[in-house]
């Protein structure tokens, strides 16, 4: 039979083009003859018989010109079995050639599969080729990343390991100096040896170096919070100058208080007022010393001044956080003034009459004096009303004013009498 894509001779044992690749298609040949025959079957089993006609065997003629059938006899028995025979030999190899066809498309299936398969498991391997390697390559980046500095720092200081903890923190600083997780870990080796100075002093180094570092100031008032030390998160803010700084720490800044009225010199009682916009309570002193939370006065009223000299009041305020302000001083100076000395009557002279010494007492004061001629003190005879000018006799009469509230004496007065008879 010929190829019916190319027109090659295939061989009869062979159902696949050798030529073009092409698959036979095999189709049972229709023959008319069949159904005349298969219809003579029936009747001859029915008990008749009849001749075929000869219109069948015309149109089986037009149809296949290459045979001859002239024959109206009835078949035989055994010419029916051959050509039934010869039907079954005819599908039979219809169906080995088909199970063939289907054998052959099954195989290239298989193939087909067993290739997606090995391409499938290359693919695979190399996916996962390309997988250990950017893991590994991330693993590698990690490890000399900042983190894994970090990582490693801690992990050497938890094992008591401090030269190697130092160095891996110092490469997380070269790595990224803005951060402040190196610094703290830093730190964490001074204190891990209850070095508290020495862990401080890489925050002040780190801060004089970033001035302007807001997570920097806050990891240093961690630390001194953590280590009970909230009186240095004033001196550390004090001494701070960027107001972005003071802002994002605003929180922990205690404003120092203020005093009214100013220090200075005063002649009269004083009532000083210490007040602070900060919320928290505000502790002073009144002999010199710094004040603290557990040393200092509470404030609750305003200081009286009210004795004559030179105070001096220092003054905290302490957050909400505990964290206390600078210390702020001042000096109160109180003096009262000082009467001018006291009047005298009758004034120096001589006398023949009976006369009385009054001393004129201004309020606040008290007189004393003495007719000796001796200088008055508060020891002397107290004033208390007019005196009797001592008769027939030359008396030193002298005064003084002491001022009730500081002791002051004011200028001595001094008077000369002389008495006679007449």
């Amino acid at each position: 039979m010929k190829c019916v894509h190319c027109g090659a001779n295939i061989p009869d044992d062979q159902m696949i083009c050798p030529v073009c690749g092409a698959e036979v298609q095999i189709v049972p040949d229709y023959n008319p003859l069949d159904d005349v025959l298969a219809r003579e079957v029936r009747g001859s089993v029915e008990g008749a018989t009849r001749q075929i006609r000869t219109d069948d065997i015309r149109r089986y003629r037009r149809e296949d010109l290459t045979k001859n059938i002239n024959s109206t006899r009835v078949l035989s028995e055994d010419e029916m079995e051959r050509i039934r025979s010869n039907r079954r030999k005819s599908t039979n190899n219809t169906e080995r050639n088909s199970a063939e066809l289907r054998r052959q498309r099954q195989a290239r299936q298989q193939k087909r599969l067993e290739a997606a398969k090995r391409k499938r498991r290359r693919l695979l391997l190399t996916l996962a080729a390309v997988v250990i390697l950017i893991g590994f390559g991330i693993y590698v980046a990690y490890q000399n990343s900042y983190t894994g500095m970090l990582k490693k720092g801690y992990r050497a200081v938890n094992e008591k390991e401090y030269m190697a903890a130092e160095k891996y923190f110092d490469r997380a600083i070269i790595k990224d100096k803005s951060r402040p997780d190196a610094y703290v870990g830093l730190a964490e080796i001074y204190l891990d040896q209850n070095d508290t100075d020495g862990a401080e002093d890489v925050y002040l180094s780190a801060i004089e170096t970033q001035p302007t570092n807001e997570k920097l100031y806050q990891a240093a008032i961690d630390f001194y919070m953590e280590t009970k030390q909230p009186e240095k998160v004033a001196s550390l803010l004090e001494d701070c100058e960027d107001d972005n700084v003071l802002a994002s720490v605003s929180e922990y800044v205690c404003e120092a208080p203020e005093f009214k009225p100013e220090e200075g010199t005063y002649k009269e009682v004083q009532e000083i007022t210490i007040s602070s916009d900060t919320e928290g309570e505000i502790y002073y002193t009144t002999d010199g010393t710094d004040p603290t939370a557990k040393t200092g006065k509470k404030y609750k009223e305003p200081i009286l001044l009210e004795k004559e000299g030179t105070t001096e009041i220092r003054a905290i305020v302490v957050n909400m956080k505990g964290i206390p302000s600078g210390v702020i001083s001042q000096t109160y100076t109180i003096e009262f003034p000082i009467a001018d000395a006291p009047a005298v009557t009758p004034s120096t002279g001589r006398y023949t009459d009976p006369q009385k010494i009054t001393i004129t007492v201004p309020d606040g004061y008290t007189a004393y004096y003495t007719t000796d001629g001796s200088e008055p003190t508060a020891s002397s005879e107290k004033y208390t009303g007019p005196i009797d000018m001592p008769a027939n006799t030359t008396t030193t009469f002298n005064a003084v004013l002491i001022n009730n509230r500081n002791g002051k004496a004011t200028e001595v007065t001094t008077r000369s009498y002389i008495t006679t008879a007449e």
